[in-house]
């Protein structure tokens, strides 16, 4: 069974080292997000991605999104922005909204999906962000077999992945609320992938305000 990590802000450094050292060792750590609980792995470790593709049942062909703690972090798997892009990142980070952006030529296929770009998201779970600064990007899909329901609770996610996971950081329950908002920018263009916690019409006045446009999905 997955080792159950209290998460305790007095105790942060001693966490950030345990979860820091099972990453880097391949290994997969179920993590609290402003929605539900995800699992997390090393963004650059092909290896560890197959095995969390595995353990998840998810399809070949399907890219992972990334969770970031800090605004510079982007910049480690990220090629470039936009200008439509920094604005959404300036208004909705840290937030529930993925930004989907051109990749690194570096990254592994098993994270991208051979799509040439990456999903990231500065995460607002304040557990979470404050475990990535140290330990850094992790993938953030969630904690469930493809196609089951979310979990919300370190129980939950024990009862269904616990004997696949090297570790649970436990931070009681998550909101559980709609999941993150995902938009693909190219150039001036923003799309909406999947409308979640963040509404299409805020960010459609975001944008407006400023001169750029959401391309109808």
């Amino acid at each position: 069974m997955a080792q159950r990590l209290p998460y305790r802000p007095t105790e942060l450094p001693a966490l950030s080292a345990t979860v820091s050292a099972l990453i880097a060792r391949g290994g997969l750590v179920a993590i609290p997000t402003e929605t539900y609980y995800g699992v997390g792995a090393n963004p650059f470790d092909a290896t560890a991605l197959r095995r969390l593709a595995a353990v998840k049942g998810r399809p070949d062909g399907k890219p992972l999104l990334v969770l970031v703690g800090a605004r510079e972090h982007v910049a480690d798997l990220v090629a470039a922005t936009s200008p439509a892009a920094e604005l959404l990142m300036a208004q909705f980070w840290p937030g529930p909204l993925t930004v989907v952006l051109p990749a690194r030529d570096t990254l592994p296929v098993e994270l991208t999906a051979g799509t040439g770009t990456v999903g990231v998201r500065w995460t607002s779970c304040v557990p979470l962000a404050e475990l990535l600064k140290t330990v850094g990007p992790l993938t953030g899909t969630s904690a469930n077999r493809s196609g089951d329901p979310p979990c919300s609770t370190a129980d939950e996610v024990d009862r269904v992945l616990g004997s696949e996971l090297d570790a649970i950081v436990d931070a009681g329950a998550t909101p559980g609320r709609p999941a993150s908002t995902v938009v693909r920018v190219e150039g001036t263009q923003v799309q909406i992938v999947r409308e979640g916690a963040v509404a299409s019409v805020r960010l459609e006045q975001a944008l407006r305000e400023q001169g750029f446009r959401l391309k109808p999905s």
